[in-house]
């Protein structure tokens, strides 16, 4: 039983030696030691990095830093930038850099990434007021974009090794003009496209009552031709039919007159409201009293 106490003593103590003795460096980190507050140096008297895997520390004594080694993206806040032309951007732009003395990074920025970040960002934004401010609105947005990233990333590697880092690469992503004269811009596109419209729409109008009048004015040709040919047809239609009343009344004057005397009828009393007043012995009814009309 005392065996197994002792045992189990001698493993709790072991782990914890373990625990407070050893540290692991991951695959994407590097690490340094700080004893009693100074960087543990290797044979060649420059600080000793400690990559990836287990090592060995003294408790209490020493302190393990770890360092990021991959590479690092910075996104900032954009920038407002004026041109030569005194004309205000908007500039949104990132940075990529990663860690090379770690010893240096350690000593000038306590390892806190956003010191580092901080320094290359006010590098960055001076680089961009001096490079934008030579150069006109159209140049920085069109032509010489690429010219502008590498300028400003000459620039901030100047500063990098001072820092113990390495800037891979500075990129602007965007080019915006200020809300302010996005929105007079936007104001003034789209009161130029209501006139264009107002135009349009007054052009169309136009055409509108220019067809309406041409189509009333060819209604109006096309029902006077019709006029015209209907009284020419009935014109002639009469003619025939005066001549066959003639041809007829020459052939049998009597029949003539009966048919004419059939049609008078038929013209007095189309309705049944229609009234007419004549003597009883009048010549118009001469067809009622005899067959023969005597």
């Amino acid at each position: 039983m005392n065996k197994l106490i002792s045992l189990i003593v001698v493993l709790i103590i072991a782990a914890i030696v373990i625990i407070t003795c050893t540290f692991k460096v991951k695959e994407w980190e590097t690490a340094i030691v700080l004893q009693f507050g100074d960087i543990k140096k290797n044979e060649d008297g420059g600080a000793k990095v400690y990559q990836r895997g287990f090592h060995f520390k003294w408790p209490i004594a020493d302190k393990v830093i770890t360092m990021d080694k991959r590479i690092q993206t910075f996104d900032g806040e954009s920038d407002r930038i004026a041109t030569s032309e005194q004309k205000d951007l908007i500039v949104d732009s990132y940075i990529k850099w990663r860690i090379k003395d770690f010893d240096h990074f350690y000593r000038r920025t306590g390892a806190n990434y956003r010191v580092a970040e901080r320094l290359l960002d006010n590098t960055v934004e001076n680089a961009l007021r001096e490079e934008f401010g030579k150069r006109t609105r159209t140049q920085v947005v069109s032509g010489e974009r690429e010219e502008v990233m590498g300028l400003m990333l000459t620039e901030t590697q100047k500063i990098a090794p001072d820092l113990g880092i390495e800037v891979v690469d500075i990129r602007v992503k965007t080019i915006n003009l200020p809300t302010e004269v996005s929105e007079s811009i936007y104001n003034r596109m789209r009161n130029e496209r209501v006139k264009i419209a107002n135009s349009h729409r007054a052009e169309g109008e136009k055409d509108r009552q220019i067809i309406i009048a041409e189509t009333d004015a060819e209604i109006q040709r096309i029902l006077a031709e019709a006029d015209r040919k209907a009284r020419e047809i009935r014109g002639q239609a009469d003619a025939e039919a005066t001549e066959i009343y003639a041809k007829t009344y020459g052939k049998n004057p009597e029949f003539y007159a009966f048919l004419r005397s059939l049609d008078a009828y038929k013209e007095s009393f189309k309705s049944e409201d229609d009234v007419i007043v004549i003597k009883p012995d009048s010549e118009f009814f001469k067809y009622f009293k005899d067959m023969d009309g005597k």
